[in-house]
């Protein structure tokens, strides 16, 4: 299996491959569009500043490549919110993949960001097993709000899109590849789409 990783000098990428060859898969770190359009399974990661990441991902014309991908795609964190319509986080432009807002957390009483183990919950999702006690890694001060796309729930002082799913494309706000047993089998199943 031919795994890609989005290089656009957007973090997570090393323990995202150590995660993958854990399952078994040697992935490629790249920005190559050949290399992008030709692989079975697309990883779109994300760590950093929306508005510095989406200005690298213009520089690599990976703006308009990938909302046209046909293969599984699936962002992790900043690329689940790059993949959105709009982000608070110095008023970003998305790829509009999903149909939905980021915002900021603005919650009394609540730490920014929220940053550690939460639970999931609404579960919608071809990847994520539904399981009320299982818990995943979070580290972000913005979300997705909840749409028509939410394929799991978290609450933080409110309730956001812990991932969001359409056609081919897959999201995850919290970190897979930090997310112990339970994000191995996220993983998998996505590599297994």
């Amino acid at each position: 299996m031919k795994v890609a990783i989005l290089d656009y000098e957007a973090g997570n990428v090393q323990s995202l491959g150590f995660a993958l060859n854990r399952l078994g898969v040697e992935a490629e770190v790249t920005d190559k569009h050949e290399v992008i359009s030709s692989a079975d399974k697309v990883i779109f990661p994300g760590v950093g500043h929306a508005r510095h990441a989406m200005s690298k991902l213009k520089e690599h014309n990976l703006d308009t490549l990938i909302p046209s991908l046909k293969q599984p795609v699936l962002g992790i964190c900043v690329g689940m919110q790059l993949m959105c319509t709009h982000t608070e986080e110095d008023n970003t432009l998305g790829l509009g993949i999903f149909d939905t807002v980021v915002k900021k957390f603005v919650v009394p009483h609540f730490k920014v960001p929220h940053m550690g183990w939460n639970n999931l919950s609404h579960f919608n999702s071809e990847i994520i097993p539904k399981s009320e006690r299982e818990y995943a890694y979070f580290v972000h001060s913005y979300f997705a709000e909840i749409n028509e796309h939410t394929s799991s729930r978290c609450t933080y002082g409110v309730q956001f899109s812990a991932s969001l799913e359409k056609d081919n494309f897959h999201a995850c706000q919290f970190h897979p590849e930090k997310s112990g047993k339970f994000g191995r089998l996220i993983l998998q199943n996505f590599l297994n789409l």
